[in-house]
């Protein structure tokens, strides 16, 4: 069936496909974090592991919601490891399990990215495709990951002991 939301066809592709590389950065940080949750080691393992849990419960909402707008503007959602591989804008360091300390800075790192490419993103949903809805959507995701970075980054303020 025809959508008739007021956002011609071909601006809704051009939103979708920023949903679905967005979709890809979420699931790979989705996977990275539920990663870092199973093998975190050390003094703060207990605290980590819980935290970890809670980042990618997060994310996991994050990757479903993503998913379903970019279903909701009458697109498809990636749904295989092999194209979000293909799309992400995220790094994966397959066979490294790092230090805590580095579990997080990995994690920081690549919720600034996501930020700085969300920034970017609801932009051109704004500007050039003239989606205001999902320019919102986009701007509460951002405002989701600049949380979860500063708790990120409280944890590297001080020494992990």
């Amino acid at each position: 069936m025809k959508l008739n939301i007021g956002i011609s066809d071909k601006n809704r592709q051009g939103v979708v496909q920023i949903l679905n590389t967005l979709l890809s950065d979420e699931y790979v940080i989705y996977t990275k974090t539920r990663n870092y949750h199973w093998n975190v080691m050390g003094p703060q393992f207990n605290d980590l592991h819980k935290f970890f849990e809670t980042q990618y419960g997060k994310l996991n909402d994050i990757v479903d919601e993503v998913a379903e707008r970019a279903r909701a503007l009458g697109g498809q959602s990636l749904g295989t490891l092999k194209e979000i591989l293909e799309l992400t804008r995220l790094e994966e360091h397959p066979g490294q399990y790092p230090d805590a300390r580095t579990m997080i800075s990995n994690l920081l790192t690549n919720h600034e990215a996501i930020i700085r490419n969300l920034r970017v993103d609801l932009e051109t949903c704004a500007d050039k495709y003239h989606d205001m809805g999902t320019n919102d959507f986009l701007t509460g995701l951002m405002e989701s990951h600049e949380k979860m970075a500063w708790m990120l980054r409280a944890f590297l303020e001080g020494e992990l002991v």
